[in-house]
């Protein structure tokens, strides 16, 4: 059969259609762009009539809100006048319903809890605060939907946002101030939270009128005018910024909501104008996009139809076929992957281009089919590199089985392992400590150094991390069995061990140390242990007690000579069951070894023990330790219930625990002695070697510990002292130093059992502050009698010691002039007990507030 005859018509058909498909794709990137800019205004005008819903919506959750906050202040009763009828409840409902189908997932989230937030308002024991906290996120997230349609328009409404935010706050500002008028002065909070709504509304309305165009300006200055609006800034003006109780108990609500209720309208009114001008211009630009996506796809047809009519035009001219070109592509269309281009050898005219647009798609072509062969064998590998993870995971889960099958039966199969265990536990926590021990001399040694106070105060920060860090090593220790094998050469005060142990806990600014016995020590073995337990039990009352609430330490003798301490905090108390657990476990500590599993991740003590907590968790890590150091030196701790809430811890110290004898003076070896007196023993006053800002004891030396077991613990000869009733405080011993708050409970020995005390002229006055402690003597050196242990630095930022002044040599001493000073200083010294005794009786009532101390007796006085 002869071959077909080629036609020029088929070769300019490919020709044309070429040419049709290239103008094809040159138009589509013009009208997909105009498309967008369509469906973008379609959106925003959608989004302008989903803004008004929404600004109503919110407008009418904020005068729920206010009602809510007013019926709550006023004691949820109906007498006040406040509270959300049942129009307003429907009406809400009702817009939430037309709104919520539109709205965005957390907003629907928000608006959905609204029925439990009334809920909690009509019959919760929430105060007005957290009803206004309640509603509060609901209605911001509605302004925050106005607030993404004017970020996106960047057109005359920038300055909605800020118009939008004022508003919100001039309606919290009237809630919250009929909140405080409905609770007749007796929560001056809300008045306070209403003075800081009405600033928001200033710094809004500020940045309104920067931004706002003259026209919104003008419109607001016009609508928000007039005596009202006078009238209810200086309401807010007088009744926030300077409130009294009397006058917001007796000043009449109705005044106050008439005058804030009308400036808000105007406000609001002046809002939805602004949002209301919008809907039209987001109108203007749907139009707009929806005109120039007709102009560029008549454009577009356009040139298609140039196109066509210029390649048909063409095709009718050409006389002279090209058979290599319909050759060409002919086999370049049967087979485009394995086919080579078209070679035309003609001279460079219409048919030459047409060439060039089949080679051209014959490449793009290869190029398509050769990234689906790559995207075929890399979803290949990904399947057979899924089954491989799963059959790994499956060996993985099967070995984890056997895994922990295995680990169960290990106690059976080892019987010594937990005693290796503990072992192991004890080295690495002594390898802890020693890298904390010498953190802290290297700490020490950057503070002895630096002068930068921004600097000082980080280092001692760090300083105060790595202390807390060294007393978590040695609960390990404590856990484990382990005891300290070396202790303090002599008797430590106990005012420097209590010091000490505020300061290694991490809220140490809310320690007070109250009236304590004069001249109280401790024995220098025992020192460090006593520290560390009270640490514990002060980091349990700090941890379980209001932020703001200040946790009182005190101390007194009893009539067998031990000293009785008591750690009394205001928090949320524990349970009767919960306090019973606690008490067994202090009375009767487990052996040595590692406390059962406590779910506490604080490590704090009794962090599990405290009411509040669901399920019946194991006590604390911080009791453990407790306990163990308690039954280490035959010290007795309960914890007790106080009438007034909180918990008391009752440390008992026996007497084997408090050196004999009087103490000796120091700092004053260089002053020669009277002629005819005999040498006087060395007295080391309360404190007398303690730093005001240090949290440890001075010359702590290195730790070496002994394996768990190595002594038994000390037993107790005393009880408990029993509670008494707060009305009959037990009797001092001596007059001022040792009296004691009747609010501890506790029972001291009686005036008539104890011996006259001589006058104490350093014994610090019962004022529940104590004075800083004596200069060093002169002469003596900075740091004179610290061992070359690991004791943290004194943490006095840019101190700078005094030059020593000279010594001037004494001839002799007047024993008639000497003993004239002595009287003198003896009715000075009665004269300032007595006008303590006469402060203290008016100051009852403030003892407990919170605040720093007057002059030292805490750690925090070098923090500034």
């Amino acid at each position: 059969m002869p071959e077909r005859t080629a036609r020029v018509r088929n070769r300019l058909t490919v020709s044309v259609a070429v040419i049709t498909l290239a103008v094809l794709g040159a138009s589509t990137f013009g009208v997909r762009e105009a498309w967008r800019d369509l469906t973008e205004a379609r959106r925003l005008a959608a989004l302008a009539s989903a803004d008004a819903s929404a600004l109503a919506l919110a407008h009418s959750l904020a005068d729920e809100r206010d009602a809510m906050v007013q019926y709550v202040a006023g004691g949820r009763a109906d007498s006040t006048g406040a509270g959300l009828s049942d129009r307003q409840r429907v009406a809400v409902d009702r817009q939430i319903e037309e709104f919520r189908p539109g709205a965005p997932a957390p907003v629907r989230e928000l608006l959905d809890a609204l029925p439990h937030t009334r809920r909690e308002a009509y019959s919760g024991k929430g105060d007005a605060l957290a009803a206004y906290n309640a509603y509060t996120p609901a209605v911001r997230a509605l302004r925050g939907l106005a607030d993404t349609l004017d970020r996106r328009t960047r057109g005359d409404s920038a300055a909605l946002p800020s118009l939008a935010r004022a508003t919100e706050a001039a309606s919290a500002s009237r809630g919250l101030l009929l909140g405080a008028l409905a609770a007749q002065g007796r929560k001056p909070e809300l008045a306070a939270a209403a003075q800081r709504a009405d600033a928001r509304t200033q710094d809004a309305l500020a940045d309104f009128t920067r931004l706002a165009p003259p026209a919104a300006r003008d419109a607001y200055a016009e609508a928000v005018t007039g005596p009202e609006v006078t009238e209810a800034q200086s309401l807010l003006d007088k009744l926030t910024r300077t409130p009294s109780s009397g006058e917001l108990a007796t000043r009449p609500a109705e005044p106050v909501r008439t005058a804030l209720t009308t400036r808000l309208q105007r406000m609001r009114g002046v809002e939805d104008t602004l949002a209301e001008a919008e809907a039209p211009r987001l109108e203007a630009l749907r139009h707009e996009a929806m005109t120039e996506l007709e102009r560029r796809v008549m454009a577009a047809a356009l040139c298609l139809f140039t196109v066509l009519f210029t390649g048909i035009w063409s095709a009718r001219s050409v006389t002279r076929p090209l058979a290599s070109v319909r050759l060409g592509t002919r086999r370049v269309s049967a087979d485009p992957v394995t086919e080579e281009p078209v070679a035309f050898k003609g001279r460079d005219d219409e048919f030459a281009e047409t060439a060039r647009a089949v080679n051209h798609l014959q490449g793009k072509f290869r190029r398509q089919q050769g990234r689906i062969a790559a995207l075929e064998g890399e979803r290949t590998r990904l399947i057979a590199a899924r089954q491989d993870a799963a059959d790994e995971r499956d060996s993985l889960r099967a070995e984890q089985q056997r895994l922990t099958e295995r680990l169960a039966a290990l106690p059976a199969e080892h019987p010594g392992g937990e005693a290796r265990e503990v072992g192991i536990l004890v080295g690495l926590s002594l390898r802890t400590l020693g890298l904390v021990e010498r953190q802290l001399a290297v700490i020490e040694g950057m503070e002895a150094h630096e002068a930068d106070p921004e600097r000082l105060d980080t280092l001692f920060k760090l300083d105060h991390l790595a202390t807390r860090m060294r007393r978590n090593s040695e609960n390990l220790l404590v856990l484990a069995g382990a005891e300290s094998g070396t202790g303090r050469a002599g008797p430590v005060p106990l005012l420097d061990v209590l010091r000490a142990a505020s300061g290694e806990i991490e809220r140490y600014q809310r320690v007070r140390i109250q009236s304590l016995p004069p001249h109280a020590r401790l024995a220098g073995f025992a020192s460090e242990d006593v520290s560390h337990l009270v640490a514990e039990l002060l980091e349990n009352a700090t941890v379980f007690s209001p932020p703001d609430a200040q946790v009182q330490v005190s101390a007194w003798h009893l009539e067998g000579g031990e000293i009785v301490l008591c750690v009394q905090d205001e928090g949320i108390g524990m349970d009767p069951e919960r306090l019973a657990e606690a008490n067994a476990l202090l009375a009767d500590p487990a052996p040595a070894g590692p406390p059962p599993a406590v779910p506490d991740h604080t490590g704090r003590a009794g962090a599990a023990g405290r009411s509040g907590r669901t399920g019946q968790q194991p006590l604390g890590l911080g009791l453990h330790v407790v306990a163990r150091l308690a039954a280490r030196h035959g010290i007795r701790v309960q914890l007790r219930e106080q009438a007034t809430g909180g918990v008391a811890a009752v440390v008992v110290l026996p007497v084997g625990l408090l050196p004999a004898g009087p103490p000796a003076v120091t700092g004053l070896d260089g002053t020669p002695p009277v002629p005819g007196a005999a040498a006087a023993p060395r007295v080391h006053l309360p404190g007398s070697i303690a730093e005001a800002n240090s949290h440890t004891l001075r010359g702590r030396p290195q730790h070496t510990h002994r394996a768990p077991g190595a002594h038994a613990a000390r037993p107790a000869h005393a009880q408990v002292p029993p509670p008494v009733h707060p009305a009959d405080p037990p009797p001092a011993p001596v007059p001022g130093p040792a009296e004691t708050d009747a609010t501890m409970q506790l029972t001291a020995f009686t005036e008539a059992a104890a011996p006259p005390a001589p006058p104490a002229p350093a014994a610090p006055l019962s004022t529940g502050r104590h004075a800083r402690p004596p200069a060093p003597a002169d002469g003596a050196a900075p740091g004179a009698g610290l061992p070359n242990g690991t004791a943290l630095p004194k943490r006095t930022p840019k101190a700078v010691a005094q030059r020593p002044a000279p010594q001037r040599v004494r001839q002799g001493v007047d024993a008639e002039a000497l003993r004239r000073k002595l009287a003198g200083f003896q009715r000075g010294a009665a004269d300032g007990r007595r006008d303590a005794r006469a402060e203290l009786a008016g100051r009852d009532t403030q003892r407990n507030q919170a605040g720093p101390p007057a002059d030292g007796g805490t750690p925090e006085e070098a923090r500034g």
